[in-house]
This record gives structure tokens, C-alpha cells and sequence, in this order.
């Protein structure tokens, strides 16, 4: 990764920012990193290390001077700008919903699905939704193991999920309700300060949202098996960091509750807190700025043999995010 020239597109955003802070964890120089934003940032700086990177307009970069380019600055600019930095010869690595159920685009998490890759002819690569990482980074070993049937989940999902405006107005929202006063909802439909509301993103015509749509439909595309049963409702909730999803899973054969830990406990990037005794599960807080999913109350049906239940979490604006894209990257450059 050292010697390769990264792109990071929507660099002062939430997810932006958390790229940068991963490259320089990983030891990518700040002389290989090019940073790009909106036109109110041009001109900007920010702080890579003890080094500063200078914000470009996009439209001033030269794409082939770039080995790998991620993308998070909205389904608008990866639609308009990502087939000319992959004509460059430049690879790709959108966070956007934009190209994630076309045929001939690969949806990928790196440690289940990255072979993949060998199907496809594409420069570009897309980054699945942050909560359908995380339950499919839990689903897959059991899967593999037992023959996943249906799926009904149920979402948690922290305002950063919606961006720095998210995080923005519930913090706004808890100060104002604090001191007796009323609280007005700009960027989420209702209230979510002391409050949920049970909807992400718009409605379709169907009564799901889109992002209940995006979990039930890029599932069976990580997974590449169309027949699975899915139902989402997804939540948002008042947390800053940190989804987590509950879980009911049904699948092909009995459930083996001790063979699933162990699969699990051995599946990279997965992690088991689960000691009801102690009272020790996961929460958002355990997961912050945290690389790893984290699954508990983990437990069999007492009567369904075939079915299980579990809870997970995971940094949403990390491994949902910033970090499942980077690990693409690395992956790809070891492979070369």
C-alpha cells in the first residue's frame, strides 16, 4: 500500500475522514494521497499526520496519476465521475449505492467475498450498505455451515449512518430538549433526539424504504444465492457510532449452538461477546472506532431445531464503511 497513489473523493466528509485516518494508520505517505471535495472546501487543508493535504476540485485532478480512487461524496458524483477514473485505468472503490445491484458491477466484503472479483471485468468496485456488512460478515460462516434459508432483521442504526448532518441535529436536538425547549427536525423526518424513528431513507411503493431494500437485496448478492427470504426494518436511533442489527435466521439443517460459536470464533473479522451471566453483550460504545463485528446473545430457537437468533454491532462509519473499502484496496495490492 506504501507505494501506491490513493484518491480519496468526499475526504472532508464523515467517512472521507475516516479513510484518511486508516491510510495513515496503515503507513500510506501523505505524499501518495490526493484529496478531493466539494467546491465550498477547495482550498482547504487536512491534517494527514504532521503533514496537510491540500483539498482539489475534481474536476482539476489527472485520474491516471492514481492507482486506486474511493469514492464518498454522494450516489450524484460516483455516477458522473467514476466511469472516467476507471477509464483512466484508475480502480474504483465506491461507497455510494449508486452501482451496487448492476450486473456487472461487483458488491464486495472483502473477507467473504472477494474472489469474486475474478468474475467480473470492472475498474470499479462496490462498497455494500454499512449494516448489510456487518450482518452478512456474522450470516456467512453460518451459512456455510448450515444453509441459510430466511433472514428477518431488525436495525439499530446511529445518525452518523445519515452523514455529519445526522450526528449534528440530534446533538442540537438533546441541548435544546435538555432546556425545556422545542426541538426541530431538519435533516430527519421526526424528532430522534430521546426518540427512534422507523424509517431510513425514502419509501418505495412497496412500503419498504430503500434502505430495508438495499439489506434484503445486496444480502443475496454478497452471498450469491437469490432464494434466500429476507425482511429488514431498518431504525434510526440515538446513538452517534454504532449499528447493530437483530437477527433471526432460519436455515437447512439443525442448528448446532456450539458449532456455530466455533465457526464464528474462527471467521476473520468477527468477534464473540456473549456471557448473559455477566451481563456481557456488545453495544455501539464496545464497537466504536473498532475494526471487527461483534456478535452476542447468540441462541437456538427452543422450537424451530433449524433456527437461531443473534445480535451484532459494528462502527458503521469504519467497517461499514471506510475500512471494508480500504481492506478491498490492500487485497487487490497484494494480489498484484
Amino acid at each position: 500500500m506504501k507505494n501506491q497513489n490513493i484518491l480519496v473523493v468526499g475526504a472532508t466528509g464523515r467517512v472521507g475522514r475516516e479513510m484518511l485516518s486508516i491510510l495513515q494508520e496503515i503507513g500510506v505517505p501523505a505524499q501518495n494521497i490526493g484529496v478531493v471535495a466539494s467546491e465550498r472546501s477547495v482550498g482547504q487543508t487536512i491534517l494527514y499526520g504532521k503533514n496537510s493535504l491540500e483539498v482539489k476540485d475534481i474536476n482539476s485532478i489527472n485520474f491516471s496519476e492514481y492507482d486506486y480512487a474511493l469514492f464518498s461524496a454522494g450516489s450524484a458524483v460516483s455516477a458522473k465521475y467514476t466511469p472516467k477514473v476507471a477509464e483512466s485505468g484508475c480502480i474504483v472503490v465506491d461507497n455510494t449505492s449508486f452501482f451496487r445491484m448492476k450486473e456487472d458491477i461487483p458488491l464486495i466484503v472483502p473477507e467473504i467475498n472477494f474472489d469474486y472479483l475474478e468474475r467480473y471485468n470492472s475498474k470499479i468496485i462496490s462498497n455494500p450498505n454499512c449494516s448489510t456488512i456487518q450482518m452478512v460478515m456474522v450470516l456467512k460462516p453460518l451459512h456455510d455451515t448450515f444453509g441459510l434459508q430466511e433472514v428477518v432483521v431488525s436495525t439499530y442504526q446511529a445518525t452518523s449512518g445519515a452523514g455529519q448532518k445526522g450526528v449534528d441535529e440530534l446533538m442540537e436536538q438533546t441541548e435544546l430538549v435538555l432546556h425545556g425547549k422545542t426541538a426541530t427536525s431538519h435533516h430527519f423526518k421526526r424528532q430522534i433526539a430521546f426518540n427512534i424513528i422507523p424509517q431510513i431513507d425514502e419509501f418505495s411503493s412497496s412500503g419498504y424504504t430503500k434502505e430495508e431494500l438495499k439489506m434484503m437485496n445486496e444480502t443475496k448478492k454478497i452471498l450469491d444465492k437469490s432464494d434466500i427470504i429476507i425482511t429488514a426494518t431498518c431504525v434510526r436511533v440515538p446513538v452517534i457510532v454504532g449499528h447493530a442489527v437483530s437477527v433471526f435466521a432460519q436455515f437447512d439443517k439443525p442448528v448446532d449452538i456450539q458449532l456455530a460459536y466455533q465457526v464464528l470464533s474462527n471467521f476473520p473479522g468477527v468477534k464473540i461477546i456473549d456471557n448473559p451471566e455477566r451481563y456481557e453483550y456488545a453495544t455501539p460504545i464496545d464497537c466504536a472506532s473498532k475494526n471487527d463485528v461483534y456478535v452476542s446473545r447468540l441462541r437456538k430457537h427452543p422450537d424451530m431445531e433449524n433456527a437461531l437468533s443473534f445480535w451484532c454491532v459494528a462502527d458503521n462509519v469504519r467497517k461499514g464503511a471506510a475500512l471494508n473499502a480500504i481492506q478491498i484496496v490492500q487485497r487487490l495490492v497484494a494480489q498484484r
